[in-house]
């Protein structure tokens, strides 16, 4: 590590002579005005870390650092040494040396040596809480930099937006729609840049729902209809068992009881086997266990000859280890649709984060429930757009089955729309310059 002290008639001059003597990886350590004007001390190869456990334990700095530290010479400011000595017989190496060689010394243990005629030299102060201090101030440093960064960059955020508005009116209003909608920012400029460049009015109010709708994949699928085996997977309380017992009421009304099987393989939650055997009694279909991937594939291979099966998983988090378990199970199982199921009513960040986890599931398609309970659905379709997740199903409701409909891209986006009829609360220029701002500033 490098000290030196530069001293200028003003900031501007001081911060260029460090730049273009230390470089611009050199650490400002303090800062003083002075009356021939403004002292910087600046420091290259700093290690704080280091810095700050030399201080806490008392040891002396590693010998590379203590060679660069004689090499630089230090400023008095920073380093004072005082001696009883006349100046005249100081050494012109002096100042430094009896700072780096105070600790070991003082850490040896005493002789007993017969008193000097002449009183030893004053110890010079330790370099350690110096040290200590300097690394405080860059911290306090570091932190207000921090600070101006994201003032600088909300400012510069407010100027792009207020410019997008005022060059282009019909796009700033049509961002502004889509954030009511609760679109995520980046789905909404991703959608905003599809839109021709030239917008009527009318177009801007109409055209964006139509570009919504398109980007949301539809598969069409219907498990009653094609047969096979679906899984549901998801976390706790989307409403997995609910929508499977629904998906199993559609097939026994078009296949009969025998032609449709349920499987559970919850055995982790208290009374969800229970759950779905209530509803297999009710439908009057058998529900078989399989607790791990062999018990699982001899089920699967008894009921090869059934039109539909509905496997039950276990609901759990994307940071639970029994994920990873559960990917197992149904990669062994073979020859099965994965379904992801959603709850509409989630919070945007936490559809975006289930998404990601089941993800290495590799899941087929999607199924969107809760939609009577979202106040908004702009994070559901957020999500199944950013990820391109295809959609089989929604549902709305607890009833079996009639709260269960094909999915339809038009009455999402139209249902979804209905926020924009007052319900939807204002969106302040604040809040609009923060979410686009600085996308627009740096397209």
């Amino acid at each position: 590590m490098k000290i030196k002290r530069f001293v200028a008639a003003d900031m501007r001059q001081a911060m260029r002579e460090v730049r273009e003597e230390q470089g611009p990886d050199a650490v400002i350590l303090s800062t003083r005005r002075l009356d021939e004007g403004v002292e910087i001390i600046a420091a290259v190869d700093y290690d704080e870390s280091l810095v700050r456990e030399a201080a806490r334990t008392g040891e002396p700095l590693p010998e590379q650092v203590r060679a660069k530290l004689i090499d630089t010479p230090a400023p008095p400011p920073l380093l004072p040494v005082r001696s009883r000595r006349a100046p005249a017989e100081e050494p012109a190496a002096k100042p430094v040396t009896p700072l780096l060689k105070a600790a070991p010394v003082a850490a040896a243990a005493p002789a007993p040596v017969a008193a000097p005629a002449v009183a030893a030299p004053v110890e010079a102060p330790p370099l350690h809480p110096m040290m200590e201090q300097a690394a405080l101030d860059t911290a306090r440093m570091r932190a207000e930099l921090g600070s101006l960064r994201e003032l600088l960059e909300a400012q510069m955020a407010s100027l792009a937006w207020n410019d997008l508005q005022r060059r282009h009116p019909l796009r700033g209003r049509v961002l502004r729609d889509m954030a009511r909608l609760g679109i995520d920012a980046d789905i909404a400029r991703q959608l905003a840049d599809e839109l021709p460049d030239q917008l009527s009015a009318d177009q801007a109010r109409y055209l964006p729902l139509g570009v919504l709708s398109r980007n949301l994949r539809i598969t069409g699928y219907d498990i009653a209809a094609s047969g096979g085996v679906m899984a549901l997977v998801g976390p706790t309380g989307v409403g997995k068992t609910t929508t499977i017992a629904k998906l199993a009421a559609r097939a026994v009304l078009r296949h009969g009881a025998a032609q449709v099987a349920l499987v559970s393989t919850d055995h982790y939650r208290i009374g969800a086997a229970a759950q779905l055997e209530h509803y297999g009694r009710l439908l009057g279909t058998r529900v078989f266990p399989a607790h791990d991937a062999e018990s699982l594939r001899e089920v699967l291979d008894v009921l090869r000859g059934r039109r539909v099966v509905l496997v039950d998983t276990a609901g759990v988090a994307g940071s639970d280890p029994r994920l990873q378990q559960q990917m197992e199970l149904l990669r062994a199982a073979g020859d099965v649709r994965t379904c992801l199921v959603l709850a509409a009513n989630a919070q945007a960040q936490a559809l975006d984060t289930m998404v990601r986890a089941f993800l290495p599931q590799q899941p087929q398609a999607c199924i969107l429930t809760k939609l009577d309970e979202a106040p908004s659905l702009g994070g559901a379709l957020s999500a199944l757009i950013r990820h391109r997740l295809p959609l089989d199903y929604t549902a709305d409701g607890q009833r079996v089955p009639e709260d269960l409909t094909a999915a339809d891209a038009r009455v999402l986006v139209c249902r979804a729309a209905q926020a924009l009829k007052g319900q939807a609360p204002a969106i302040d220029e604040g809040d609009m310059a923060e979410r686009f701002g600085l996308a627009v500033a740096n397209a």
